[in-house]
């Protein structure tokens, strides 16, 4: 008969040396102490505006639009540029036509087909700038309809308003984004020799009024007030001495960046202070956006990036510009008017688009690059 052997003592044995170990390596509840970095957050707030030019229709767009069943779509011409557009926390273009309904019509009196702002919003553009020389094309019924049309769509905007009640109410715009409160103003030196009749409020340039602006601007408490101005002299690659005045006095009285546009070319750009909390950006003329011009030096413009951060202060973190040229269907041999980043390639260009968009590249390159202060084209 097989002596019995107890395990109790073994177990014993083992719950005593278990207990011991872990007494020495894994029972202790509380939390090491954190490395010194680890309790460090960036508590600094950023921000990217983009802002591009002119976006026109002309009737040669218009046409190159419509589709079999009599219906308009551009989702073509933005196809190329909707990443980088998408890229920025908030897109600001000049919208330079009235929605004035049927019958559509280019230039001089613009009234696009209300496909073209469905397609600037779905490209990533979430505010546009009303107050250009071409807000009244369509008189009364086109300034208001396209309101109309903008707020039912949900697209903030400024610069023309159907009443002085909306105006009071809406303006200075107020965006608020990321935690930045920023103030955007709106103006536009003249409407083509077109009247505005009562009720209906274009922002003029006024500095009178634009110094009330301003201040009712400060009184929001915003981060940033930037004014989007229409000004200049048509195809002049320089600013003249108007703009530079009008920059000094807008800067002197508070606003905090300058956009230009109108000149349907593109103007130098400006960064002025070497302080980072006091450092204005400043660009003379965006240039076109989206249109069928073929003159030299219109069948482009640029995208400007601006890059805000804050922390107990808000500055100008960063800007850059990008260039973008038009391939229109006379030249492309497509059916639409297409947007050409810098990114895209030359081999999916024919020779004639490789020839017009150095030339584009060339000559604006070549003027900024004599002209610019303190900011650099954007590496594609």
């Amino acid at each position: 008969m097989k002596k019995q052997i107890s395990i109790l003592p073994v177990l014993l044995l083992w719950l005593a040396i278990g207990t011991s170990l872990l007494s020495q390596v894994g029972c202790n509840t509380e939390r090491p102490a954190a490395d010194k970095d680890s309790t460090a957050t960036d508590t600094t707030a950023r921000i990217t505006l983009l802002f591009a030019g002119d976006l026109m229709q002309h009737i040669t767009q218009i046409n190159a639009a419509r589709t079999a069943g009599d219906t308009y779509d551009y989702t073509d011409c933005f196809a190329l540029v909707r990443p980088l557009i998408e890229e920025a926390d908030i897109a600001i273009g000049n919208f330079e036509v009235t929605l004035g309904g049927k019958p559509y019509r280019g230039y001089p009196c613009f009234s696009a087909p209300d496909e073209y702002v469905l397609a600037i919003r779905d490209a990533g553009f979430d505010v546009l700038l009303t107050a250009n020389n071409h807000c009244l094309d369509s008189g009364r019924k086109g300034l208001e309809r396209t309101i109309r049309m903008l707020d039912s769509l949900r697209i903030p905007h400024c610069g023309t308003y159907a009443t002085p009640e909306a105006r009071q109410k809406e303006y200075p715009l107020l965006i608020e984004k990321k935690g930045f409160r920023l103030a955007l103003l709106n103006y536009t030196y003249g409407t083509n020799g077109l009247v505005v009749k009562a009720p209906n409020v274009v922002n003029y340039i006024d500095t009178a009024v634009i110094a009330r602006d301003i201040v009712a601007a400060q009184a929001m408490q915003p981060d940033a007030i930037i004014c989007c101005i229409h000004w200049g002299l048509e195809y002049q690659t320089l600013q003249n001495r108007e703009q530079e005045q009008l920059a000094d006095w807008l800067l002197a009285h508070g606003v905090t960046h300058i956009i230009g546009s109108h000149p349907h070319v593109v103007q130098p750009i400006e960064v002025r202070g070497t302080n980072d909390a006091d450092r204005h950006l400043v660009v003379y003329s965006l240039g076109n956006y989206l249109s069928n011009m073929m003159k030299k030096n219109c069948d482009g413009g640029l995208m400007v990036t601006l890059e805000l951060e804050k922390d107990s202060t808000t500055r100008m973190k960063d800007a850059n510009y990008q260039l973008v040229w038009v391939s229109r269907p006379v030249v492309s041999h497509k059916k639409m008017h297409r947007l050409i980043p810098t990114s895209y390639p030359d081999s999916l260009l024919n020779a004639e688009e490789r020839r017009l968009r150095h030339i584009f590249y060339e000559s604006t390159r070549e003027n900024l690059g004599k002209h610019n202060k303190g900011i650099s084209e954007r590496d594609s």
